[in-house]
């Protein structure tokens, strides 16, 4: 644990805050201390340490997406610099057995 944030799996590359932590907040990290740069707000994530755009996102151990760009060690990691890389594992479908969305 590092301060208001929580780190959920040694594998991750990410840290969850537990709590609203403000801008301006110093953050002990792995490679030193970062400045927050924004208020994060509570069960947000932050860089654990830089990330390199294309590389995937790691919570729980799990990949929950691919960063669209850099992200320096404590930047906010959110949809704005983050895409999903969640595969659907249903489709939705219409009561005539069809998949929604779909016209023939």
């Amino acid at each position: 644990m590092t301060g208001p944030f929580l780190l959920l799996s040694d594998k991750d590359n990410v840290l969850v805050a537990r709590a609203n932590a403000p801008e301006g907040m110093q953050i002990a990290l792995e490679g030193g201390t970062v400045t927050l740069s924004r208020t994060i707000p509570m069960a947000h994530k932050i860089a654990r340490h830089p990330i390199a755009a294309h590389d995937v996102i790691l919570k729980y151990g799990m990949p929950i997406g691919l960063a669209t760009a850099d992200i320096a060690a404590g930047d906010h990691v959110h949809v704005h610099n983050i895409r999903s890389a969640y595969t659907a594992t249903h489709a939705l479908q219409d009561a005539d057995g069809i998949s929604a969305g779909v016209s023939l």
